[in-house]
């Protein structure tokens, strides 16, 4: 394994690495991902790098808290992406770690311009996004051949806070069988609603799927028509997420967390009715 790291390259001086940290798990970080970590001088992160990641890094590193969480303090983007250049300038090793995937509604473009924009070399480092790998760890497929061959990805608020209005639920209900939402919980109800008006059924299967890839994951099955409520009533919080589709019914087969626990997995609970792409 060390003649294997000995082959990757490492953060220079002066330079920022941009890098994905998974979902959750440090076993999901990539080889370049932990290599950083071992070499960087200092680290800004965000709120949703599981602090087990972290732990990884060189005894000797710098922690910088970024995090931005919907409705409370948090730094604005802009001062974020200037003191990866500032650190940069410095002199310093710096690597940017993200939650996810910093190209999947992580703002790591918005920074990676920024870099650009102060002719500060970076480096990308692609992550294993939530919306797979937490939605994996439920026991949730994105895609399955027999259910669908499209998936949306969207994100459940603009830079405003509120509901993006640009997206066409119209167009994503009829084309995309399976709809994935980062930061949908807020506005969970609103989503629901725009789904059902643009022709989804009230009764199709919706799962939030909290603290992914960690100890702490919940997952919640619900349905459009009460998944506010359900949410509420559970009393799950972000960060969740969420995701819309028959995919959902495979879960019972497919919970490989939970017959580590004990849960008997078992396909005979899957109506083969829904096993297909929509008319």
């Amino acid at each position: 394994m060390n003649g294997l790291f000995q082959s990757l390259p490492t953060i220079d001086k002066g330079s920022v690495w941009l890098v994905g940290a998974g979902p959750g798990d440090p076993g999901l970080l990539t080889l370049h991902a932990a290599h950083a970590l071992s070499h960087a001088d200092v680290i800004v992160h965000d709120a949703l790098v599981n602090e087990d990641c972290l732990k990884l890094a060189r005894s000797r590193a710098v922690l910088e808290f970024a995090g931005k969480r919907g409705g409370k303090p948090s730094p604005k983007q802009r001062d974020i992406s200037l003191r990866l250049v500032e650190l940069a300038r410095q002199g310093k090793r710096v690597l940017r770690l993200k939650g996810g995937d910093p190209f999947v509604f992580g703002r790591g473009g918005e920074e990676a311009l920024t870099l650009v924009e102060h002719a500060i070399p970076f480096r990308i480092v692609p992550g294993i996004t939530a919306g797979i790998g937490g939605l994996a760890y439920a026991g949730i497929p994105v895609t399955h051949r027999e259910v669908n061959h499209a998936v949306t990805f969207l994100t459940g608020h603009d830079s405003s806070g509120l509901v993006p209005d640009r997206i066409d639920w119209e167009g994503v209900s009829r084309g995309s069988p399976v709809i994935v939402m980062y930061m949908a919980m807020k506005h969970i109800g609103q989503i629901a609603r725009n789904l059902i008006a643009a022709g989804r059924r009230v009764d199709e299967p919706v799962a939030f799927v909290c603290n992914a890839a960690t100890s702490h994951q919940q997952v919640l099955e619900t349905t459009l028509a009460t998944a506010e409520a359900d949410a509420r009533a559970a009393g799950i919080e972000p960060p969740a997420i969420v995701v819309v589709g028959e995919v959902i019914r495979l879960r019972p087969a497919l919970d490989w967390l939970g017959a580590l626990e004990g849960r008997v997995l078992t396909s005979n609970g899957v109506d083969g009715r829904f096993l297909k792409d929509p008319a």
